[in-house]
C-alpha cells in the first residue's frame, strides 16, 4: 500500500496530510463558533499554530543538539522532518488557554479547535494501526550489487536494517548521502543498504566517485521493484527494519544527522541486546 500521495515530483505522506486536515478542520470549527459569538478568533488561532510549530522544532533541536553543532544553520532547515509533536501540542494549548483566560469569549473557540484537532488525529492514528496490523517484512527480492553479484534483500534480516531508496538525479538524496555514509561507519551493528531506483552501475559508480562517497551495500534495482513492494515511489525514502526484518519506521524525504540519529537510536533500542554494539 502506498503511504504517500504523489503529485508529479511532489510526495506528501498521508500522516502529514492528516495533520494538515486536522489543523484546518479545528481552525474552521473555532472560526465558526467565534463568528456566532461575534468575536474574531483568527489572530489567536494563527498564533497558536506558530507557537506550536516553534515549540515542536525547538524541543527536537534541544533533544538532539549535539547533531546540530557542526552546522548550526541546519536548525532552520525543517525539510529534515525534525519535530517533537507532543511539545508542539502542549505549547499551543497553553498559549490558547492563556489567551482564553484574558478573553472569556475565546474559551469555546480555543477548546473547540483543540478537541477537533485532537479527535481527528486520534481517529487517524487508530485507523493507521488497524490498517497495519500485519508487520511489513523485508521483501524477498533478488537485487544486484555494483560488481554484478546477486544479493537477497531479505538476507539482511538478523540485524537492524535501514533501506534507503535513492537515485543520483534526486537532490535530497545527494544532500543526505554524507550523513548516511557517516552513519554506516558509526553504527556497525546496523545494516545500511542503498537501493538505487532505476539506474545502471555506470551512472551509480560515476556518482559515487564524483562525490567522493565510499558506501557499502549499494544495490541496483533497475525496475524499481523495492519501491513497488514497499509501497513507496517517492525519493528519497528510508525504511527502518528491526532485527527480525519487520518494518519499524519510515521517513519520506531528506534525513539530517539529527533525524537519522533519532530513528537509529529508536531502532537499536528495540533490538535484542545480542544485536547491539556500542557505536564509536
Amino acid at each position: 500500500m502506498n503511504q504517500s500521495l504523489q503529485i508529479g515530483p511532489l510526495s506528501l505522506p498521508y500522516s502529514v496530510l492528516l495533520a494538515l486536515f486536522a489543523i484546518a478542520l479545528g481552525r474552521w470549527v473555532a472560526r465558526w463558533m467565534a463568528k456566532a459569538a461575534g468575536i474574531e478568533a483568527e489572530p489567536t488561532l494563527m498564533r497558536m499554530l506558530f507557537v506550536g510549530l516553534f515549540a515542536a522544532r525547538l524541543a527536537f533541536v534541544w533533544q538532539w543538539h549535539e547533531q546540530y553543532f557542526d552546522a548550526p544553520l541546519s536548525i532552520l532547515d525543517i525539510r529534515d522532518g525534525g519535530w517533537e509533536p507532543t511539545a508542539g501540542v502542549v505549547a499551543a494549548l497553553l498559549f490558547g488557554l492563556q489567551r482564553a483566560q484574558r478573553d472569556a469569549g475565546m474559551r469555546k473557540p480555543v477548546f473547540a479547535a483543540a478537541i477537533t484537532t485532537g479527535m481527528v488525529l486520534m481517529l487517524g492514528g487508530f485507523a493507521s494501526v488497524l490498517m497495519s496490523t500485519t508487520p511489513v517484512p523485508l521483501p524477498p527480492l533478488a537485487l544486484t550489487s555494483l560488481n554484478g553479484q546477486p544479493v537477497s534483500l531479505a538476507g539482511f534480516a538478523g540485524k537492524p536494517t535501514v533501506v534507503n531508496l535513492w537515485a543520483t538525479w534526486c537532490p535530497p538524496c545527494v544532500r543526505e548521502m554524507p550523513v548516511m555514509q557517516q552513519a554506516q561507519t558509526a553504527y556497525p551493528d546496523v545494516n545500511i543498504v542503498f537501493v538505487n531506483q532505476g539506474e545502471d552501475s555506470k551512472a551509480i559508480t560515476s556518482f559515487l566517485n564524483r562525490h567522493s562517497l565510499t558506501l557499502r551495500n549499494v544495490l541496483l534495482d533497475p525496475k524499481r521493484l523495492t519501491g513497488a513492494a514497499l509501497g513507496h515511489r517517492a525519493l528519497p525514502t528510508t525504511l527502518f527494519f528491526d532485527a527480525q526484518g519487520k518494518l519499524a519506521d519510515t521517513r519520506i524525504g531528506e534525513l539530517s544527522q539529527a533525524t537519522l540519529t533519532q530513528r537509529l537510536t529508536s531502532l537499536r533500542a528495540d533490538s535484542p541486546p545480542s544485536q547491539q554494539l556500542t557505536s564509536p
